[in-house]
């Protein structure tokens, strides 16, 4: 079994990548928490790359990043690649972008995630973008997920990323959308 570390410090999006990858003969491990590679990328793809890479430079083992965040289209794409930072918590991201919304009857905003993957020398093996369109809710509603989960509705399953099973949620999210494109060509790579 091949070690990838990943390149984030969020429990959630490892848990995610865990579900993904559990077929697959790699063995994921978190980066060092002391590791912090800054985000300094103006696209998912770019950030995705930068940490992938340095994380694989640093420790000499193969590395995975992922960047994701949320695109509202109201606010001219914002959040955007600054999602994580656009407050101090996931509950102030949320009660800014509300607070942001309040008077706009356009609740069109997507999910994109970039993910990369880099060999122990910080080359970058793969990479894959994905997106998962819906709505931002008034409110939050359910109790899983995180990040914006509780305020991001998919219209097609008439419910929020939080109120969603995880299977569900891994099938349509922007992840899940980028790994089913990474995984045929992963299962390849190390041969």
């Amino acid at each position: 079994m091949t070690i990838l570390v990943v390149a984030t410090g969020n429990p959630g999006k490892v848990k995610e990548m865990q579900a993904h990858l559990v077929d697959l003969d790699w063995e994921l491990r978190l980066k060092p928490p002391e590791l912090e590679v800054e985000e300094t990328g103006t696209t998912f793809a770019e950030n995705a790359c930068l940490k992938a890479s340095q994380v694989a430079l640093a420790l000499g083992e193969w590395a995975i990043a992922d960047d994701s965040g949320l695109e509202v289209e109201a606010l001219g794409g914002a959040p955007g690649v600054f999602s994580a930072r656009y407050a101090e918590s996931d509950a102030a991201c949320i009660a800014r972008l509300l607070k942001e919304l309040e008077n706009e009857s356009n609740r069109a905003a997507r999910f994109a995630c970039a993910i990369a993957i880099a060999r122990p020398d910080g080359t970058i093996a793969l990479q894959a973008q994905g997106i998962c369109a819906g709505e931002i809710l008034r409110a939050p509603q359910g109790m899983g997920g995180f990040g914006y989960d509780p305020v991001f509705y998919s219209p097609e399953h008439q419910l929020t990323f939080s109120e969603m099973p995880p299977e569900i949620k891994r099938s349509i999210s922007h992840r899940g959308k980028a790994f089913q494109q990474l995984i045929p060509q992963l299962s390849k790579l190390k041969n």
